[in-house]
């Protein structure tokens, strides 16, 4: 089983090069422009020599980003106990989190710089505002999910519902909890680079922003090479913690591998 799993990654990063090597191939064959599409070696060519200058800029992006993303799973977790174990609560509040979850995030920028100004705090707060509804809705459903019977015996040996949240509820919801982090973490880079290229002089978002204003194609790609190497880091991260939480939660990749 080990060596199927590592034969199954290596063809997995086997591909993950040839898309670039094809990348790299197909700009220099049809003799595409930089200014329009340019070639994996020359982006990378760019990270490496001003990655001096882009290091401040990537630390502003992660960590406006960790932020919002930590108090929008704060919030969301909230929220989704609250929904997930009030009838009333999901009768009221989810009509109005879908409404808000359906406002496009670039329309909502302006409105906190109105209200704080530029800079740090209007990032945080967009990745929060985009990166919270998952976790809302996947902790609601795992509440939602807890058998009746299951809780009519808890009942019966004279558990309270907050035991029951505490000790069974909460526990089962931790499969669909990670879920979400995974996607919500991806959010998160999205609403904060989207604050950046508004409302910042900082961040990836801004420098991706200065250089498409200056035809500096490579530098962009640049960045959307950085952002996407944060992303799939912090993804790996969740799914290595989401194996040591929940692996009994998780099914044997068995049938997937034959």
């Amino acid at each position: 089983m080990g060596q199927l799993n590592l034969k199954q990654k290596l063809w997995s990063a086997g591909l993950i090069v040839l898309f670039f090597v094809l990348w790299e191939l197909f700009c220099l064959a049809s003799g595409m422009s930089d200014l329009v599409l340019p070639r994996p070696s020359q982006v990378m060519e760019t990270m490496i020599r001003r990655f001096p200058v882009l290091w401040p800029h990537i630390l502003q992006t992660l960590s406006t980003t960790m932020i919002g993303f930590v108090l929008g799973v704060a919030l969301g977790v909230l929220l989704g106990a609250v929904i997930g174990v009030s009838k009333v609560a999901y009768d009221t509040a989810y009509p109005l989190l879908i409404g808000f979850s359906s406002i496009p995030k670039v329309a909502v920028v302006p409105i906190f710089v109105l209200w704080f100004g530029s800079g740090s705090v209007p990032a945080v707060l967009t990745a929060l505002s985009i990166c919270f509804f998952p976790i809302v809705v996947n902790i609601a459903t795992g509440l939602a999910t807890t058998e009746p019977e299951l809780e009519d015996v808890l009942k019966a040996l004279g558990a309270s519902k907050f035991d029951i949240l505490w000790n069974v509820g909460l526990p089962r919801t931790m499969p669909f909890f990670f879920a979400s982090l995974k996607v919500a973490v991806s959010y998160a880079f999205v609403g904060a680079v989207l604050s950046e290229t508004v409302a910042s002089n900082r961040g990836i978002g801004n420098v991706m922003m200065t250089a498409s204003s200056n035809f500096d194609v490579p530098l962009v790609f640049a960045g959307l090479f950085i952002l996407a190497f944060l992303g799939v880091v912090l993804y790996l991260a969740f799914s290595l913690i989401e194996g040591r939480i929940t692996g009994w939660a998780t099914r044997k990749n068995d049938l997937v591998a034959t």
